[in-house]
């Protein structure tokens, strides 16, 4: 079974549960961590998500999406407490989340300081901090090679965000808690606009629905003022930012509108928020662009008249309590500790006042176990206190319903469905629901992981070269060959001439000349007589020095320098090595061969030709010879057909193509033509042609020598010029009918300045370097002089 790459997704929080999120990405050797928070229902080490089941150290990067407790409050426990930094890993959120989570956690180590559960000092915080690498949205953001990802706008909260990651080639959408509704200060949920193969998606409310924005609205105001109306007080438990500024832009626009109110304060009781307030401010322009137009008229909507902060002083809980009836938003949103439960406490007894829960509670706090109103209610200190307070519950919780999260799902296009941040039922439901949805699309997974589960996905990618520079100047025909070089970086494929290397990968070549030195007690034409018998045609001449050279298979170099020493040269590559090696062997084993005692016994005045050396006569005569002989070997008798008037098969004219010369082959009553130019077979019979075909291959490469099959692509023009005229026989395989003529090599004559020198350094593929001195190319024609 092909080892296909794996993507390993592993929750060590969130997972069938809300709070705590944190989930681990692992892919090619890459680790990637999204969100780092705290379960709100528990206290100290049991609140953080299962950190000792990674080796934090191999973590390429951690990546929060917003502020908010249970995404992010374990992220300086990680960083200072685990092995961390003993890699080389980073973290990254949006700079309004950065600026907001300093504040936010410097109120989480100060509440948590007194107890024994504190997870981490406030030197701990400040030295985290330091470390975070503040993004924006939209920025393509390269951890290394490889790995990287793109913040998009996620709704919920000011700055949150979604994170589009790609780890070699794979993208992995991560939401986070995010928001298709536009509300009075956010924008909505952005759609990537690449299609990721993974969406990682919260499920918070499963398949349950929002109520209308206007109507849920009307329906708070209405509420609290009637509490008021009553003489009794409003509490409204809320995270310090977020939801508490949408509830303060509507609360502050109802009290405009009605004046009978204007005596009836609203207190915001959270320090934090008021610190926080300038970075809202700040980052005005991160909003949508009813806030964006206000501002530009210098209507800050931000600075309320109808909203003041509650002093801190030792108290005021109590004196509020005692006084007429206000409206209080206090922290925290889940009813823990802090000034939303001391009011609770106080006010819980009267049912005059009005309790309103307006987000999202995690199973296990007071916060939901409220809202199915008990009679009575536990104590901070451990006493009972008894419950008459109205209980309502009206959701401006930031997170998709299923209509929501449902479309956008289906916008998105992932392949694989992760649902995450959800209790079991609602996300079992969800997951149902979603499999319904998709029943006729059998590729989209829907998965619920749990905890500490691993999910492994496996992806059959395609691997894609982009040719671009020279080679894509010219776009490839169906079936045809293209070669160049291929570049691998970051994952992904180029492929280009070598000449192009220094222009689009910053890439220089150069050619490496491999020289090797040996002591021969044999003679030069001896040596002759054995390379062609092992390689076919040798070309010889005279290198720029002087000194007897003969060019095997159109790669290696023999010199004869001295009276008892030979040269090899090359230019090194794998197939160029490996012609040089057997040269070598070849060379070397001379004069030990039998061949060569028998050959210089005697004396005499002829020419032995090795029977296995290229014969110098009509080349195209010989060939066809050797190839009807073949065929008939294999099918019977063989006819060759030359129509009268033709041209030559090597001619390349047009009436060679219409009326080509070939080879018929009758077999049974079936017949075949053997183009004798392109080398292919036309037959009746398809299974006759296959035949023909095969043995035509074989025949082929039976019927070439050596060099021939190694240099058969490019065929090596030689140039012999005298002092009269140039003289020129034509020797063209059938096979590259189309090819220009190639002139035939005369021995004895000089090598021209293009065959490499001894002295000279070889520069760089197509010389880019510029070191000819002709400042022409080496395009491999070797030119010889008579």
């Amino acid at each position: 079974m092909p080892d296909y790459p794996t993507l390993s997704v592993t929750l060590l929080g969130a997972g069938q549960e809300v709070g705590r999120s944190c989930c681990v990405l692992q892919y090619r050797g890459k680790t990637l961590v999204c969100d780092a928070g705290i379960h709100p229902a528990y206290n100290g080490m049991a609140s953080l998500p299962f950190v000792d089941e990674l080796d934090w150290s191999t973590v390429d990067a951690i990546l929060i999406t917003h502020f908010h407790l249970d995404h992010a409050a374990s992220l300086t426990y990680i960083m200072e407490k685990t092995n961390f930094k003993d890699g080389s890993g980073k973290v990254y959120m949006t700079h309004p989340t950065k600026a907001v989570y300093k504040f936010l956690m410097q109120d989480f180590v100060r509440m948590s300081s007194n107890s024994a559960d504190a997870l981490f000092t406030p030197l701990d915080l400040s030295m985290s901090l330091s470390d975070i690498i503040p993004v924006s949205t939209h920025q393509l953001i390269t951890i290394s090679p490889g790995l990287s990802f793109t913040p998009y706008h996620a709704g919920h909260v000011l700055g949150a965000c979604m994170f589009l990651i790609d780890i070699a080639g794979l993208k992995i959408l991560y939401t986070g808690d995010y928001s298709r509704e536009e509300d009075r200060h956010l924008v909505k949920a952005e759609i990537p606009p690449i299609r990721p193969d993974v969406l990682i998606v919260e499920s918070t409310y499963g398949v349950q629905g929002h109520e209308k924005r206007d109507e849920k609205e009307l329906r708070f105001t209405s509420l609290v003022h009637s509490v008021i109306r009553r003489g009794g007080h409003v509490l409204m438990p809320v995270f310090a930012l977020g939801r508490a500024q949408e509830l303060l832009l509507i609360l502050e626009e109802y009290w405009k509108k009605h004046p009978d109110l204007h005596n009836v304060p609203i207190y915001y009781a959270s320090n934090l928020a008021r610190k926080c307030m300038a970075i809202y401010q700040t980052y005005i322009h991160t909003m949508n662009s009813n806030i964006r137009s206000r501002f530009a008229k210098r209507d800050n909507p931000f600075v309320f008249k109808h909203i003041s902060n509650l002093p801190q002083a030792r108290g005021w809980e109590k004196r509020i309590s005692e006084g007429p009836p206000c409206v209080v938003l206090a922290t925290p949103g889940m009813l823990q500790m802090g000034p939303s439960r001391e009011l609770l406490e106080l006010w819980a007894p009267d049912p005059r006042n009005g309790l309103i829960i307006t987000g999202y509670s995690v199973e296990g706090t007071l916060a939901r176990d409220i809202v199915n109103e008990p009679e009575e209610i536990a104590g901070v200190k451990g006493n009972t206190i008894p419950r008459r307070i109205s209980v309502d519950y009206i959701s401006f919780s930031a997170h998709v319903d299923y209509p929501q999260n449902a479309e956008f799902i289906d916008l998105v296009k992932a392949q694989h469905i992760v649902l995450v941040h959800g209790e079991q039922m609602a996300m079992g439901r969800l997951r149902g629901a979603l499999q319904q949805r998709y029943k006729d699309r059998e590729e989209v997974k829907i998965h619920t992981p749990r905890n500490l589960e691993t999910l492994k996905l496996t992806f059959r990618g395609e691997r894609v070269a982009k040719a671009i520079g020279t080679l894509a100047a010219n776009p490839p025909k169906p079936n045809s060959i293209l070669s160049g070089l291929l570049v691998s970086k970051d994952y992904s494929y180029t492929l280009l001439d070598p000449r192009d290397l220094r222009d689009f990968a910053g890439l220089s070549t150069c050619i490496v000349t491999q020289r090797q030195k040996i002591v021969i007690g044999v003679g030069w034409e001896l040596i002759r007589w054995h390379l062609e018998g092992m390689y076919g045609k040798v070309e010889e001449g005279l290198d720029q020095s002087g000194a007897p050279t003969m060019r095997v298979m159109s790669a290696i170099d023999v010199k004869h320098t001295q009276e008892h020493e030979l040269t090899l040269e090359w230019e090194s590559s794998a197939s160029n090595d490996m012609i040089a090696d057997s040269c070598l062997a070849l060379i070397l084993g001379i004069d030990k061969s039998p061949a060569s005692v028998k050959l210089t016994t005697h004396n005499h005045s002829h020419d032995h030709a090795h029977p296995h050396a290229d014969v110098h006569e009509d080349e195209l005569i010989v060939r066809i010879q050797r190839l009807a002989m073949f065929l008939e070997a294999h099918f019977g008798e063989v006819e060759l057909h030359m129509p009268e008037g033709s041209q030559d098969p090597t001619s390349g004219k047009d009436d060679a193509v219409t009326d080509p010369p070939g080879l018929l082959i009758q077999l049974d009553e079936a017949g075949a033509f053997i183009n004798l130019v392109t080398m292919t077979v036309e037959s009746s019979s398809e299974s006759l042609k296959k035949r023909i075909e095969a043995v035509l291959d074989m025949a082929l490469t039976t019927v070439s020598s050596l060099s021939e099959s190694y240099t058969s692509d490019v065929p090596l023009v030689v140039e012999v010029e005298t002092s009269e005229k140039v003289k020129a026989d034509v020797a063209v395989d059938p096979t590259q009918a189309d090819d220009p003529p190639v002139a035939k090599e005369e021995r004895n004559a000089v090598f021209d300045s293009k065959l490499p020198n001894a002295d000279e350094a070889v520069g760089g593929e197509g010389q880019e370097n510029g070191d000819d001195s002709d400042g022409t190319e080496d395009d491999g024609i070797l030119q010889v002089h008579g």
